[in-house]
């Protein structure tokens, strides 16, 4: 998939930030949907110096093409993303879910045929690996196991809308970066597989929620542009989600790339930053 390659390209800058990375390799138990016991591969950049640091997941998007699946990157300690958090002292946890990159295995995140599709089925499962790895994150040894902050872009930010359905003790934060499925349907721009079926399923997240999340969209989002992203936003509160949806101004080529563009923190820290300083984000939900 082509967003993929370019993704490659995203990930190559580097910066200079206040700490240097320390980087572990880490490996994540999880049972496949068919019962066989996996563990699932990635890494943890802490920033030096930095004692009991909290933590950010970060969760990579998705492809229905298998053989972009084995090569999808994973952002490097020195990427800006990452950077940006370790600036404000946490440690950034990333790993490769199934059927993905160095983890392999079985990819079990698929909806069906647009003829049958079932978006709200691949972001539960998402969102259930999604789980195993902050449950395994917090258990690692110097960090603080409160305050997690869960981020998710495109496809594990259609999943990290779907984890916050879940009981998530630890996590106090959940980051949509331009979250979805089935976009460039047929290989086209603008383009979705089923967009009606795309909010229903936010819908059906939102019942479910329990944290205000933080949503981010840019104007030239090829895969989720403004009416898509706006029609999931509505959804997803017209149930009863909390949100803050936040359209920014277009960003490089393609927007859905604003994550991990050069400069891209620019644009979105400040949302983030703004977010995670409310105090409000788990407050107690109205009756519904």
């Amino acid at each position: 998939m082509a967003f993929v390659v370019g993704l490659m390209a995203m990930l190559s800058g580097t910066t200079a930030w206040s700490y240097d990375a320390i980087e572990q390799s880490i490996r994540v138990p999880i049972d496949d949907l068919s019962g066989q016991h996996r563990l699932m591969t990635g890494w943890i950049c802490r920033p030096s110096g930095v004692k009991r640091p909290k933590l950010v997941v970060i969760n990579h998007g998705s492809s229905t093409i298998a053989a972009d699946r084995p090569g999808l990157p994973l952002a490097s300690c020195n990427n800006e993303a990452v950077r940006w958090f370790m600036d404000r002292h946490y440690a950034v946890v990333q790993v490769w879910r199934l059927g993905y990159g160095a983890t392999g295995g079985p990819w079990t995140e698929g909806f069906a045929h647009c003829t049958a599709v079932d978006y709200y089925k691949a972001g539960i499962e998402t969102a259930r690996q999604i789980s195993a790895i902050v449950d395994y994150s917090i258990s690692l040894p110097g960090v603080d196991p409160n305050g997690v902050v869960v981020v998710g872009h495109s496809g594990g930010g259609w999943g990290s809308i779907a984890y916050d359905g879940l009981t998530h003790t630890h996590v106090s934060a959940v980051i949509n970066m331009a979250g979805g499925r089935g976009g460039h349907y047929r290989g086209r721009d603008n383009s979705n597989c089923g967009g009606d079926q795309l909010a229903g399923a936010a819908g059906l997240f939102g019942k479910a929620s329990s944290t205000l999340m933080l949503w981010i969209y840019a104007d030239n989002d090829s895969y989720f542009g403004p009416r898509l992203a706006q029609e999931m936003a509505a959804a997803y509160v017209n149930a009863g989600g909390r949100l803050k949806f936040v359209k920014t101004p277009s960003s490089g080529s393609d927007g859905h790339g604003l994550f991990f563009d050069t400069d891209g923190s620019k644009i979105w820290g400040p949302l983030v930053q703004s977010y995670l300083s409310d105090d409000n984000r788990q407050a107690a939900l109205p009756a519904r």
